[in-house]
């Protein structure tokens, strides 16, 4: 098996394990989603979305722990990148949605959760994409 055969196999396999790995973590964040979306909560509902979340929370710093494990230094590279890129556009999602929020338009609350599981899934795509195009 030639060098490049090798390095792009390894490529692969870090791909599929990440994607093994986030499967499960977004589909937690999706239900932490959910559980935070109701306006009135009771105490036990509260209590579930804040387990729920610090549950998700941990999970992707797993994922993310993991990754970099896993990778060679060109992927570290192409991971950072790409999750600085995924922060700017949280930061940008999450001012637009305090604006909305002090306006009166839609709850912070509501937005949060969404905007962070989107900065998740900008950083997965982006990291993705960036490993297939530049082998």
């Amino acid at each position: 098996m030639t060098k490049q055969a090798q390095q792009d196999q390894v490529t692969r396999a870090a791909r599929r394990a990440v994607l093994i790995d986030g499967i499960p973590v977004a589909t937690l964040g999706v239900v932490a989603l959910a559980l935070g979306s109701s306006p009135d909560q009771t105490t036990a509902q509260k209590t579930w979305w804040i387990a729920v979340t610090t549950v998700f929370t941990l999970s992707v710093a797993w994922v993310l722990l993991r990754a970099f494990r896993r990778a060679d230094e060109y992927l570290r590279r192409i991971q950072l990148e790409s999750m600085a890129v995924a922060f700017a556009a949280v930061l940008v999602g999450l001012q637009i949605a305090t604006l909305l929020d002090a306006a009166g338009v839609v709850r912070l609350q509501q937005l949060a959760q969404l905007i962070l599981l989107g900065g998740v899934a900008v950083w997965l795509l982006l990291a993705d994409l960036r490993t297939r195009l530049n082998r």
